[in-house]
């Protein structure tokens, strides 16, 4: 009996050890991360923006429209203290295999300049093929002027789905489409807001 309550106790002590290591390098790992998704959020943005010389992080503009049930953060760019385009994320909740994450670049009538498919989980080889040139090139320079084109063929749209993805690339399409709306509804707050800033850093 002693022999096995002495076992317990060294299982205990290590069990003990040994959770105290894992939250010790996961509180030591959290800042480092947090850090390098937040600079590979910064590094999106100036992919997809058109050209700007302003810090986009602390350029942002919060859009709520209650009508369309979304939120939006919104980083504007800027040349020489001017508007020229925002970037914001949208999510996809309906993927083949969960959430999309999308960072779009938009000029200031709306239309995509870029995009970057920050983080998805679709099958590889298939659905994976939404981060491809061939599949992100077919969004720049549309804007939600004609709504109902924003689908995939298949659903009557003029975007090519990707074959035997078509989920995913509506998934996609979908969430663009609704990020462009919002702010097509608001874009004289993202881009006035993003004007007055600039003019009140002037003076």
């Amino acid at each position: 009996m002693k022999e096995i309550f002495r076992l317990c106790s060294v299982l205990t002590l290590i069990g003990a050890v040994c959770a105290a290591v894992m939250a010790f390098v996961d509180q030591k790992t959290q800042e480092p991360i947090a850090k390098s998704k937040a600079a590979e959020r910064v590094d999106a943005m100036k992919i997809v923006v058109p050209p700007s010389d302003n810090d986009l992080a602390k350029d942002a503009v919060v859009v709520e429209d209650k009508d369309l049930g979304m939120k939006i953060v919104f980083f504007a760019a800027k040349k020489a203290g001017v508007p020229v385009g925002a970037a914001f994320v949208v999510v996809a909740p309906n993927g083949y295999s969960g959430n999309i994450e999308i960072m779009v670049g938009v000029d200031t009538v709306g239309a995509v300049t870029g995009l970057e498919i920050l983080k998805h989980a679709e099958t590889p080889g298939l659905g994976s093929k939404i981060e491809t040139p061939g599949f992100k090139g077919q969004f720049i320079g549309k804007s939600i002027k004609a709504p109902a084109a924003w689908a995939v063929a298949q659903d009557g749209g003029t975007f090519k789905q990707i074959t035997g993805a078509t989920i995913s690339s509506r998934a996609v399409t979908t969430a663009i489409a609704s990020g462009l709306e919002l702010l097509d509804a608001h874009r004289a707050e993202v881009f006035g807001a993003a004007a007055r800033g600039a003019g009140a850093k002037g003076t």
